[in-house]
């Protein structure tokens, strides 16, 4: 009787044939996403998801230098491509899993109004500093620059900007007081501490060249790897990433 226990919980216990971790490099901005995304993935496949957050141009050099990432999850598909051009992620893998925003964001306590203003908001005498992620290696901090220029205030503000080193620190910067207003990612604006501690304003999409956001399954992943990018592409991801401000 007992073997035969044994032997109905075998035919009916889920089979999963390889269950690996899979290394992510994501985006800074997909911090909040990403936290109801991994879990929903790892319940679904017995895969384990190790993340580490930052800045798209730093995890591209990292890569190119050998940084053994399974999955890069980029703030534009550029990077993804030329990781395939240079060898380093598996031909053909690269896909865009969403089109992201940019918004202007104050603390409640703030006395400006960025709903009634928009980007002129920049120019009241109170904003002393401005939190931009680095244009030089971040894509929304290039986005930031970009619409600024189209709304003609990016030379009354340019020595107003306190650079973060990628789009979550900006937001951290404005959210903590060092910074009076900071234009950050939508997909952080929209998450719950934002919202309980400030408000956003949406820039316009017509001001700045398009976000599209992009992943690669890179040479170093396995079985994992290629699992999790096939979820991403699924029903369950894409409403999560839609929840967070990304077209699809």
């Amino acid at each position: 009787m007992r073997w035969a226990r044994i032997a109905l919980y075998c035919l009916l216990m889920p089979v999963c044939l390889y269950v690996e971790d899979v290394n992510l490099a994501a985006a800074s901005d997909l911090n909040f996403a990403l936290k109801e995304v991994i879990p929903q993935f790892e319940r679904d496949t017995g895969h384990k998801v190790r993340v580490s957050f930052g800045s798209s141009g730093n995890f591209y050099a990292q890569i190119v230098n050998g940084a053994p990432f399974d999955v890069f999850l980029s703030a534009d598909l550029d990077y993804p491509n030329q990781l395939e051009k240079a060898g380093r992620a598996v031909p053909g893998s690269t896909f865009p899993y969403g089109r992201g925003a940019i918004a202007l964001w104050v603390r409640k306590a703030s006395a400006v109004r960025v709903e009634a203003l928009g980007m002129k908001t920049l120019l009241d005498p109170s904003v002393k500093k401005i939190a931009i992620a680095n244009p030089e290696h971040a894509p929304y901090g290039r986005a930031a620059v970009a619409a600024m220029q189209k709304a003609h205030v990016y030379d009354a503000v340019k020595n107003k900007l306190v650079l973060g080193e990628n789009i979550s620190q900006a937001a951290q910067f404005v959210q903590s007081g060092a910074a009076d207003m900071g234009i950050i990612a939508m997909s952080i604006a929209v998450s719950e501490p934002m919202r309980q501690s400030g408000s956003y304003w949406t820039i316009p999409r017509d001001m700045y060249p398009p976000l599209e956001q992009g992943a690669v399954l890179l040479k170093h992943g396995g079985p994992g790897a290629k699992a999790f990018c096939e979820w991403l592409k699924g029903t369950a991801a894409r409403k999560i990433f839609e929840k967070y401000g990304f077209q699809l």
